[in-house]
């Protein structure tokens, strides 16, 4: 479905006084997407946050993507799988604008054209990444990590004299709650385990507040501990957060795509495959997929 047929549905809908459909994340939660907004703010009105379509492209006459077309829904935790060379990486990169597509559009939301924007712009429009590798401030505590990122919008005098108010606190200490890291907010951030690095930097994210979360194999080099607490804090972010994580991991992606409660509907897996979907649909179809067991599953 196109921006503009998915603005006119939304529209249509609320000239009836009915809600637009999705305005409720797959976890359940009303997301309150249904009020109006202005020019150039995130417009989830219709349901969808993020909107691919027929996205190419080529790096010396080899295609990454090859008319990729992908849409994920507000509030959604899809997993993307592939082998490597899929695309998957390219994808996050053509999302946050590091990467030009020969051919394509790509919306956050019906309104933002993310190939218009710029990777600072795309960020503070609310569309955050994490990498492999995490990247934090090895040499500061980690409460000092999470109270540097409520600077991050900034200029520099106003960082220098920033002033921690009791509200902002409080929210960092939620913060440090929800990332397992409370009992090492005094702990300097280089002498973390991988994973709880990973935890740290998912923080640093959603202290800036996005409403998408591009994650990119989060728990790669994570012990068991670590890799299960982490799709606890994934599955506690769906539906006030929408999230894509790639990942290889097929039991973390087990875990992230267990229904929630008996009623909820089967979350989707993404198969990506020479630069396009191959399958998508609830695990268990894909793994069945004949065409996924030969490309990337294995017999």
């Amino acid at each position: 479905m196109t921006p503009e047929l998915m603005r006119t549905r939304g529209a249509a809908l609320r000239s009836r006084g009915g809600d637009a459909p999705g305005t409720e994340g797959s976890g359940g939660r009303a997301a309150g997407y249904g009020r109006r907004v202005q020019a150039g703010e995130l417009d989830l009105a219709h349901g969808t946050i993020l909107y691919l379509e027929d996205i190419t492209v080529s790096f010396d006459g080899f295609k990454a993507l090859n008319a990729l077309s992908l849409d994920i829904r507000a509030g959604e935790l899809r997993c993307i799988i592939g082998p490597n060379g899929a695309g998957k990486t390219t994808m996050m990169d053509v999302i946050t604008g590091k990467t030009r597509p020969d051919a394509g559009r790509a919306f956050f939301g019906s309104t933002i054209d993310l190939l218009r924007l710029r990777e600072n712009e795309i960020a503070r429009a609310g569309i955050g990444r994490k990498f492999q590798k995490p990247t934090v401030f090895e040499q500061l505590t980690v409460f000092e990590n999470l109270e540097l990122a409520l600077k991050a919008d900034r200029g520099v005098r106003a960082a220098m004299a920033f002033t921690l108010s009791g509200e902002q606190a409080d929210r960092i200490g939620a913060m440090l709650e929800l990332i397992h890291l409370k009992a090492s907010a005094a702990q300097v951030a280089g002498s973390l385990s991988h994973g709880q690095k990973q935890w740290l930097e998912i923080g640093l994210l959603l202290m800036q507040d996005p409403k998408l979360l591009l994650l990119d194999e989060p728990v790669a080099g994570m012990t068991d501990e670590e890799t299960e607490r982490t799709a606890e804090l994934f599955l506690s972010l769906e539906g006030s957060h929408s999230l894509v994580v790639v990942e290889h991991d097929m039991k973390f992606i087990a875990e992230l795509t267990r229904a929630v409660r008996p009623d909820a509907p089967a979350k989707k897996v993404t198969v990506l495959h020479e630069g396009r979907v191959l399958a998508e649909g609830p695990l268990a179809q894909v793994q069945a997929n004949e065409q996924v067991i030969e490309v990337y599953l294995g017999r």
